[in-house]
C-alpha cells in the first residue's frame, strides 16, 4: 500500500519550538519523532517553506528551524517545472477569496500540494489553512480548476494512527 504523502507548512516546523503553546509543541514533537523519523509517511516541504524560514529575523531561531529540515531529512520538492501552474492556482485561491490576498505563502503551500497531488497538507494555521470553511472554498477552486483530488488540510493530530 502507498504511503500517505504529507506536505508540511512552515507552522509545523515552528511549533517544535513553541514554548508558549506547550500542547501543540508536544504534539508536533511526537509527530516528528514517531512519524517523520520512522518514515511512516512520505513527508516533504517546498522552497516556499525555506523562504519563509529565511525571513526569520532571529538568526538562532532561523538556524534551529533549518536544522530540523536537515536532522529529519525532510525532502524539499522541486517546483521549478510546475511553477507557473502553482502560481496560477495560488492566484485563483486569492482572487476567489478562498485565501486572503495578504497570505500568498499559504496559497502557494496549498497550490504546491494540490499540483503535486499530495494527500495531506499539515498546518497549525487554523485561520487560513486547517479550517473547514477555507477547505470548502479551496476544494471548490480545485474542482473548478480541474483538480479532482481533494487535498486534506489538517493538523498533526489527524494523522496519528493510535
Amino acid at each position: 500500500m502507498k504511503k500517505i504523502s504529507i506536505y508540511l507548512d512552515t507552522s509545523i516546523i515552528n511549533f517544535l519550538f513553541a514554548d508558549d503553546a506547550p500542547e501543540k509543541r508536544d504534539i508536533t514533537l511526537d509527530f516528528f519523532e514517531n512519524y517523520i523519523q520512522t518514515n511512516k509517511y512520505d513527508v516533504c516541504i517546498s522552497p516556499v517553506v525555506i523562504d519563509e524560514i529565511n525571513k526569520t529575523t532571529c538568526v538562532a531561531k532561523r538556524d534551529k528551524l533549518l536544522d530540523v529540515i536537515r536532522t529529519y531529512q525532510i525532502k524539499i520538492v522541486d517546483i521549478s517545472g510546475i511553477l507557473s501552474e502553482v502560481n496560477e492556482l495560488a492566484e485563483r485561491y486569492i482572487s476567489t477569496g478562498a485565501i486572503p490576498a495578504k497570505n500568498l505563502e499559504d496559497a502557494l503551500h496549498i497550490a504546491i500540494a494540490t499540483v503535486l497531488n499530495i494527500d495531506v497538507l499539515l498546518s497549525w494555521n487554523y485561520k487560513h489553512l486547517a479550517n473547514i470553511n477555507r477547505a470548502r472554498k479551496i476544494t471548490g477552486v480545485n474542482i473548478f480548476s480541474g483538480y479532482s483530488e481533494k487535498i486534506s488540510i489538517t493538523t498533526p493530530l489527524e494523522v496519528f494512527d493510535e
